[in-house]
């Protein structure tokens, strides 16, 4: 995909990378909503490099220019990569990030840092989005320094992390967990657990699931959602297998109700991620890609949640 920028951006005159064309579809989509919440899985390396993939991965820092213009207004930061370049690859990523002024959460530079809650307003209501993962792949935090990323997926700390959202002010949770089994398509038990447990609590209103590289199921529960597994939203198309190359833009409408209760309608694109060049395709009804939004849709539905399909255009 670096060799791919690095080419977008030699045929419009440009040098270094050029991401906006690989991305340029979910544009339309993440541009029109009112919060768009987005996922940064890896550290950023230094604007000329190494750049670096599995197992300690480093990417080029000019995706956030285009993570801004395709407009997303915050990501979720922590991950089981989130380590991979030490404390450097943690203050660079947060560093890249406040320069385009995308909002963050998840990895933090000091105690007082993490102690923030990422609160956005959105249209006059308060939303905050809080990140955690299920470890760093072994890889230890920097002596003395445990609030450098928020791993272990441990719900007495969650809740009284969106706890405290609430009191200050949010009216919308969101949680971003990176969890479950890689390129497995089912929610583990341990997650429908986790998301039980999470969303029979006031305090948390929506989780958005990330990990699996593999598109997973949306759960009703307590009257809210849970996205287990937004699969990968750009990767090598000639990588891994077929499921890994699909995913989805989860879409979830809050509206609130006379009594001032919220309630969340959620729907889905799906996307698949092309090659010759480089694409991040959205699929719509009329795509002509129709096995690939099968396969997606069945597993959306696969808990039985008839999850309508959104159009790819909106």
């Amino acid at each position: 995909m670096t060799e791919q920028a690095a080419s977008d951006a030699r045929a419009r005159g440009k040098s270094g990378f050029d991401f906006n064309p690989m991305l340029s579809q979910l544009k339309p989509v993440i541009g029109k909503t009112d919060l768009g919440v987005c996922h940064v899985e890896t550290p950023l390396a230094p604007p000329s490099g190494p750049f670096k993939g599995y197992p300690l991965f480093s990417s080029p820092p000019q995706i956030v220019n285009t993570v801004r213009w395709v407009g997303y207004d915050t990501c979720s930061t922590a991950s089981n990569h989130s380590l991979d370049q030490g404390e450097p690859g943690v203050r660079r990523t947060i560093d890249d990030l406040d320069d385009v002024k995308v909002r963050h959460t998840g990895t933090a530079l000091s105690a007082d840092d993490a102690k923030k809650v990422n609160m956005l307003d959105v249209k006059g209501v308060k939303v905050a989005q809080l990140s955690y993962t299920y470890g760093t792949n072994g890889i230890a935090k920097p002596p003395g320094k445990p609030w450098i990323v928020n791993d272990g997926l441990n719900a007495d700390r969650i809740l009284a992390d969106a706890g405290r959202a609430k009191e200050a002010g949010a009216e919308v949770v969101i949680l971003s967990l990176h969890w479950g089994t890689e390129y497995q398509q089912a929610a583990t038990a341990g997650q429908r657990r986790l998301a039980a447990t999470l969303l029979r609590s006031r305090n948390v209103d929506l989780i958005l699931g990330c990990h699996a590289h593999v598109v997973q199921p949306f759960e009703r529960i307590n009257g809210k959602w849970v996205v287990y597994g937004m699969g990968n939203q750009v990767a090598n198309p000639t990588a891994n297998t077929q499921a890994t190359h699909e995913g989805i833009v989860a879409r979830v409408a809050f509206s609130r109700d006379s009594g001032g209760k919220w309630t969340a309608q959620p729907s889905f694109v799906p996307t698949l991620v092309t090659s010759g060049p480089i694409r991040v395709r959205m699929l719509g009804s009329n795509s002509s890609n129709q096995d690939t939004v099968k396969r997606t849709t069945k597993v959306v539905r696969s808990l039985g949640y008839n999850v309508p399909l959104a159009s790819s255009e909106e």
